[in-house]
């Protein structure tokens, strides 16, 4: 990778430790995510900030990690390092709690260097999170890459091909029938729509749960879309994806052995980690674990010829 050097740089001192490459693979959807990359060892995450669009690549370097900027929005974003890298994540009693259950005590053995990280920033995730109501990961990663690439614009720094995402006034304007060829129906294009349209609000949002609050509000957007954007905005380790497809069964099976749960069964195993009830989702995902598969996958559909 060549080009000119970062405009900002700046080192942190993760904890012993630390998992990186656990932590920052929560930021991407996929290997091919357009905003988010990880080449050799690097996490390359492109944004928009109040000062213009910006890169930010994290690396290690023997027991710390290098924060490089580049952009407009250079100073902005590695100012935010920390909480993207999750150094700000707060496990102040989940120890206790973890002890508590031999699954989840295990797993928080495993995986005590994984952290939650925190971008500080609403719309990039709500914008990935609404494009993946109710569909397969594949459809939802084709209609994000496609929205991304269509309405967004390359990313400052040495690596491409890197996007940052479109600004929300530019996703607010359009029309809905424009998100028809990325297979997205009118519903998740106009809640995506109503969304950008009030980006401004959201982002002044001062926690996780006046974030929820707000973004509930918005027709289209339920306690799923929430919790997938306050996970990632704020760092939340207690945003559970209430309406998830596969969460419940996952809990049911890992906490109680049983093959298939519902929300209220998830919620009512994940209630003595309140606090820290996202968390548990979290290892649970990181450890692959899985419910029993009795049934077909859900199908792929195309919304591009309607």
């Amino acid at each position: 990778m060549t080009g000119t050097g970062p405009a900002v740089n700046r080192t942190l001192h993760p904890p012993a430790g630390y998992d990186f490459a656990g932590t920052v693979r929560a930021l991407a959807m996929g290997a091919h995510d357009p905003c988010v990359r990880i080449v050799a060892g690097t996490c390359w995450f492109a944004t928009r900030t109040p000062d213009g669009p910006a890169t930010l690549a994290l690396y290690r370097h023997g027991a710390e990690l290098v924060a490089d900027g580049y952009g407009p929005g250079a100073g902005w974003l590695v100012d935010r390092a920390d909480g993207i890298a999750g150094l700000r994540d707060d496990l102040t009693g989940f120890a206790a709690l973890a002890g508590a259950h031999p699954v989840v005590a295990r797993l928080a053995h495993r995986h005590a260097g994984l952290r939650m990280p925190a971008t500080g920033q609403v719309f990039p995730r709500l914008l990935r999170a609404v494009l993946e109501q109710k569909v397969t990961g594949k459809e939802a990663f084709r209609a994000y890459s496609a929205t991304v690439r269509r309405l967004g614009e390359p990313a400052p720094g040495p690596l491409h091909p890197l996007w940052v995402p479109p600004e929300p006034a530019v996703v607010a304007a359009q029309p809905y029938w424009v998100f028809h060829p990325f297979g997205v129906e009118q519903r998740r294009a106009e809640t995506l729509r109503r969304a950008a349209a009030v980006a401004d609000r959201l982002e002044r949002c001062a926690d996780a749960a006046e974030a929820t609050r707000r973004l509930t509000a918005i027709a289209g957007i339920g306690p799923w879309t929430a919790a997938e954007v306050v996970r990632i905005a704020y760092g939340d380790p207690d945003a559970v994806s209430v309406g998830d497809y596969h969460v419940p069964n996952t809990v049911a099976w890992a906490l109680a052995g049983e093959a298939r749960g519902d929300d209220a069964r998830m919620l009512a195993l994940l209630e003595p980690f309140r606090g820290h009830r996202g968390r548990v989702c979290v290892l649970l995902a990181a450890a692959a674990v899985q419910a029993p598969r009795f049934g077909p996958r859900m199908p792929l559909r195309s919304f591009a010829r309607y």
